[in-house]
C-alpha cells in the first residue's frame, strides 16, 4: 500500500524521464537493491512526514517502542 507521500504513475510517467538528465552516470556496480522510484518516494516520505509517530512504515512502530522502553530501563 502506498504512502500519501508516494508518486502516482503520473508523476512517475513525469519525472523518470527527467532522471538521466540529473543523476550523475552510474559507474559498474552492483544492481541496486530499490528501483528509482522507490528511492523518490523514501526521500518525498521523509520530507513530508518527518518523525511524525503516526505516520511510522508499518512494522517499524515496535522496533521502536521495544528500543524506548530499553533506553528508559538503562537511564
Amino acid at each position: 500500500m502506498p504512502y500519501s507521500s508516494s508518486l502516482t504513475d503520473e508523476e512517475w510517467e513525469i519525472l523518470e524521464p527527467l532522471l538521466p538528465q540529473i543523476l550523475p552516470p552510474k559507474k559498474q556496480t552492483r544492481p541496486s537493491n530499490w528501483t528509482k522510484r522507490e528511492l523518490l518516494d523514501g526521500i518525498f516520505y521523509q520530507l513530508k512526514n518527518g518523525c511524525n509517530w503516526e505516520d511510522l512504515p508499518f512494522g517499524l512502530a515496535p522496533l521502536l517502542n521495544r528500543i524506548l522502553a530499553l533506553q528508559a530501563v538503562a537511564g
